[in-house]
């Protein structure tokens, strides 16, 4: 299925303004050995907002840009065999300081995560690995998250509040003061019957005891319940998260990317991507990504790198 086409709504375009403000971030790019990989990480450096490292077969890096006409003279390349190879570079970059930002190619992303995620040589922190798509919905009046719609697929409590505690950290580096976070459920009553629910009390107790910090949260929410005040008003709900959501924490990964792939299909959304829990932003970028979300994919990255580095990023 293609796409409706774009009609922007300034959202993103804000975004990618205080980023300009920003220096350029070193980014290791991962096996960009297709054209819309390698496409764009040179956007991104024509765009001020990166300066890639392109890591992959050089020989092969070469012949792509020749086709498509693409200089490759103005970046660094680092020669390796193989997708693997490239994976595990990238990743001794970060290590080494080389590089702040993470940015996939064309490798199949299990690939790409498992060097991530390798006990002696990857990028582990003490939190959950999890992945935020940042919405841009056209009839919607600001950028949003949902989580976990990539990575982790049936996460149980300890997990979720790690996810969030992921979301609420990229929130603020985005300049959202006090996140409001909408946990998603089937109904917005607390039932034995359905789990989520359950979870769903259980972190906005965790958040009131401190256990959460930085933002507001209430749940269980069904979707419309979160995403609209009078839905919440028709059902008795009275929040101050219903209707101006910054993030919405799925149940589950199925649920998450159902929903974010239905608002890119049918509401002509924008969906940036990034993974969040390791040590630097890693950049997770979809050959079906309109060029405006493949930059704001990095632009996202590179706020989170500046705020990592300066303690401060500013307000979109």
């Amino acid at each position: 299925m293609k796409k409706s086409a774009r009609t922007g709504t300034g959202k993103y375009e804000r975004l990618l303004a205080t980023c300009r403000k920003l220096s350029p971030v070193d980014a290791a790019v991962v096996y960009p050995c297709e054209e819309t990989a390698l496409r764009a990480a040179i956007e991104a450096a024509q765009a001020r907002l990166i300066r890639p490292i392109l890591v992959g077969p050089a020989k092969q890096l070469v012949q792509l840009a020749r086709r498509l006409k693409l200089d490759l003279d103005p970046y660094q390349v680092v020669d390796v065999p193989d997708s693997q190879a490239a994976a595990a570079k990238a990743v001794e970059l970060v290590r080494e300081g080389a590089a702040e930002i993470l940015m996939k190619g064309s490798l199949h992303t299990d690939e790409f995560l498992a060097a991530i995620v390798a006990r002696d040589t990857g990028l582990r922190t003490a939190r959950r690995l999890s992945h935020v798509f940042v919405m841009d919905v056209p009839d919607y009046h600001k950028v949003f998250m949902i989580t976990d719609a990539a990575i982790n697929i049936a996460p149980g409590l300890e997990d979720k509040a790690d996810i969030l505690r992921n979301a609420i950290d990229l929130a603020i580096a985005l300049g959202v003061k006090q996140p409001k976070v909408a946990i998603l459920s089937a109904v917005e009553t607390v039932t034995t019957k359905i789990p989520s629910t359950i979870d769903a009390a259980a972190l906005c107790k965790m958040a009131e005891r401190g256990q959460i910090r930085g933002a507001l949260l209430d749940g269980p929410l069904a979707f419309d319940n979160a995403i609209s005040k009078a839905a919440a008003r028709t059902k008795g709900i009275h929040s101050r998260v219903a209707g101006d959501v910054d993030i919405l924490l799925a149940p589950d990964l199925e649920a998450g990317n159902m929903l974010a792939k239905q608002l890119s299909f049918l509401a002509r959304a924008d969906c940036a991507g990034l993974v969040l829990g390791a040590r630097v932003p890693v950049v997770l970028t979809s050959r079906a990504d309109s060029v405006r979300a493949r930059l704001a994919s990095v632009a996202v990255a590179v706020r989170l790198a500046h705020r990592r580095r300066t303690g401060t990023a500013g307000d979109y």
